[in-house]
């Protein structure tokens, strides 16, 4: 594998399929890049090596024998056991339909892919996504992880921040940055109740962060009430289609808070820089100008649910 410390254990890799040819296929593609191959032929088989073996990346069959590719990674996902940040691959024998493809995202997988394998983009994928889950396991030992969301706490976010700004620059490349927080006219009724249970809602919409966002996106949390997302290669227009997208995510959930289900809705505000080696600012001003957007978004009950840091400044002169 590209990168990888090789004083450090290989990557493991769990293969899950019930025909030999297909875990070889997978396995021919894996072992000669340097990651150790877990396999496991059912359900059962896969779930109990996933929750032992901690691996890095799970693949898994869409059509395992004794339960669907798709449940397992349900399972998975509500088990504390199982790392919030081990990316699960789904495989189909063929091109999946829309509705299979978004049942497989909602259930926690990361990525859909479709038989015959293209070698060199599966590569790719799983490199980025154990690179991605490296980070965040080396966060988490430093006390950069915020334990209730499973996202960067601010510490990180700010470190995170200074060094996809590092790495924009050196590109010449964009950045943006989207805070948001959840609707106070979707809470006040039960205002008392969500506040108090700030942890599983933290993690409700870290969940969303995770499914809605890419692996190079940095998710953390700035309060308890408060998440922000740096975006790297993200110019404003794409800032606002991130917020739009994340805001139709969460609107299509609910969260269970002691046996009652809620709907949520959120505001957000997003700043942006074209081209971050031209910027006079420093990375985390980007964080703290996405919140002063999102404080106008907050304040201005008939206004937009999302605005820009632009917007936000005009609106202080």
């Amino acid at each position: 594998m590209p990168g990888h410390d090789p004083s450090l254990p290989p990557p493991r890799v769990l293969v899950a399929n019930d025909h030999e040819w297909a875990l070889r296929s997978i396995e021919s593609i894996l072992a000669p890049r340097g990651y150790a191959v877990l396999r496991a032929y059912t359900a059962r088989q896969a779930m109990e090596l996933a929750l032992s073996s901690h691996p890095d990346v799970v693949i898994l069959d869409c059509q395992m024998p004794d339960m669907s590719g798709i449940e397992i990674c349900r399972k998975l996902r509500a088990d504390p056991q199982f790392g919030d940040t081990t990316a699960i691959i789904l495989i189909t024998s063929g091109a999946a339909a829309r509705t299979e493809r978004l049942e497989g995202l909602r259930a926690g997988a990361w990525e859909y892919c479709a038989q015959p394998l293209d070698a060199e983009a599966l590569l790719l994928k799983i490199g980025t996504f154990v690179r991605a889950k490296h980070a965040a396991d080396r966060s988490r030992e430093q006390g950069l992880m915020d334990e209730a969301s499973g996202l960067y706490s601010l510490h990180g976010l700010a470190r995170r921040a200074r060094e996809l700004g590092a790495e924009a620059g050196r590109r010449r490349d964009a950045l943006a940055c989207i805070a948001f927080a959840p609707d106070a006219e979707s809470i006040d009724a039960r205002e008392r109740l969500f506040h108090e249970a700030s942890g599983p809602v933290a993690e409700h919409l870290g969940n969303i962060c995770r499914r809605t966002g890419r692996a190079s996106d940095a998710i953390g949390r700035l309060g308890p009430m408060e998440f922000a997302i740096i975006a790297p290669a993200t110019e404003a227009s794409g800032a606002r289609h991130f917020a739009e997208r994340l805001m139709t995510a969460v609107q299509e959930s609910r969260i269970d808070i002691e046996g009652h289900s809620f709907p949520l809705q959120i505001r957000a505000g997003y700043a942006a820089v074209a081209n971050f080696a031209e910027a006079s600012i420093d990375p985390v001003e980007l964080l703290f100008r996405a919140s002063g957007a999102l404080r106008l978004a907050r304040s201005e009950r008939d206004g937009s649910s999302i605005r820009a840091f632009d917007e936000a400044s005009a609106a202080a002169v």
